[in-house]
């Protein structure tokens, strides 16, 4: 009856180890899949920033600005000759 009892004990506390094993892969396993979603998100947001970036660094450069100045707001520098088309 002993040896039963030890058997059952032993039984019993290998399917919690396996039951808690299972469980924590499982975790792991979403975890793994949350990770590969946030470093895609990260990915991403560093092509953002860096486009971001370039366009902060066209907006300060003269030549952007005054290509803009001409283009939206029909400004020229003094002394400069506009050609305009007619056929336009």
């Amino acid at each position: 009856m002993k040896k039963l009892l030890k058997y059952t004990l032993l039984v019993l506390i290998l399917i919690y180890v396996v039951h808690v094993f299972i469980t924590q892969q499982s975790t792991l396993n979403s975890y793994a899949t949350e990770s590969k979603q946030y470093e895609s998100q990260i990915e991403s947001a560093k092509k953002e920033q860096a486009e971001l970036n370039e366009t902060i660094q066209n907006l300060n450069s003269t030549d952007y600005l005054e290509e803009q100045a001409r283009e939206q707001l029909d400004m020229y520098l003094p002394n400069e000759r506009v050609y305009i088309d007619i056929n336009k």
